[in-house]
């Protein structure tokens, strides 16, 4: 079991290299996901969101994680450390007029796209590492991660990084898909599809919730809060397979082909919507903490 384990660790540097390479590709295909860009899950509330439509629990999941991080009407700042886009900053910056926003990412795709997107709000987008930023300590009142920091491991440099750069009583709001259990642990239909996901997302790993839980102690952080948010955010997965379905045939009559970036993406889709009928085993979290 130990190799399967290991297997499932892709080397930081050439991970870095091919999530870069995945999103200066692969972003564009986002908007058959999201016409706001929004390149993450939803968040299903009944009856005030609509199951059928996809942007509205995307929406809801932005609105859930500005929420916790409790911006008032005064003024702010946030960071996004992972942006894509800049979907959940935009939207943030819809209801919070006086906030100021910045957002990181290394794809030079997403910056020019997500800046220009961003014309006529307090918002910019910095083609910077969220684990290196050039923000000064202590400069930020709120920072949030929406299935970004999966893409460095869950790394303790990566919440290193947050805490440094929140001032003191910050708030973090990280919402992501994590473990349960150690990868040796897992189930073979498990492995494979977290193996697939990995491959497929660019990811270095998944961290378990647990160990996660600690290291956010371990930096520093206080009022460390886990919600188990995995069946709100089911009902946006299993569009999954009808987006990949609806894109592939898009694609396929506009170009006859589809790229190398668009396949991984499409895969990785798949394997998520697996990996969320692994119940024991994979969980999606929304973690609230405070510097």
């Amino acid at each position: 079991m130990k190799s399967i384990t290991i297997s499932h660790i892709k080397d930081r540097e050439t991970n870095r290299i091919e999530m870069i390479d995945f999103y200066n590709e692969a972003t564009e295909d986002y908007e058959f996901w999201s016409n706001d860009f929004n390149m993450h899950f939803g968040y299903f509330i009944p009856f005030r969101t609509n199951i059928l439509k996809r942007d509205t629990m995307l929406n809801q999941m932005n609105n859930q994680v500005i929420k916790r991080l409790g911006i008032t009407e005064g003024k702010k700042t946030l960071a996004d450390l992972g942006c894509g886009m800049g979907g959940t900053m935009r939207y943030a910056l819809k209801k919070n007029k006086k906030l100021s926003a910045f957002g990181v990412t290394l794809s030079e795709f997403q910056t020019k796209k997500g800046n220009a997107l961003l014309k006529g709000f307090n918002g910019t987008i910095l083609k910077e590492n969220y684990n290196n930023t050039s923000f000064s300590s202590n400069s930020f009142d709120t920072a949030l991660a929406i299935e970004s920091f999966c893409h460095s491991g869950h790394s303790s440099n990566s919440l290193k990084e947050a805490y440094r750069i929140l001032k003191p009583n910050g708030k973090l709001v990280i919402a992501d898909a994590f473990l349960k259990k150690e990868p040796a642990k897992l189930c073979h239909g498990s492995s494979y599809a977290y193996q697939k996901i990995c491959n497929h997302w660019s990811l270095e790993k998944l961290e378990t919730i647990d160990n996660m839980t600690t290291k956010l102690k371990q930096q520093g952080f206080s009022e460390v809060k886990i919600e188990d948010a995995s069946f709100k955010v089911a009902p946006s997965v299993l569009h999954v397979p009808f987006a990949i379905i609806g894109f592939a045939l898009k694609k396929l009559l506009k170009t006859k082909t589809l790229k190398r970036e668009s396949l991984h993406n499409l895969k990785g889709s798949f394997y998520a919507l697996i990996s969320g009928l692994h119940m024991r085993s994979f969980g999606y979290y929304i973690i609230t903490c405070t510097k």
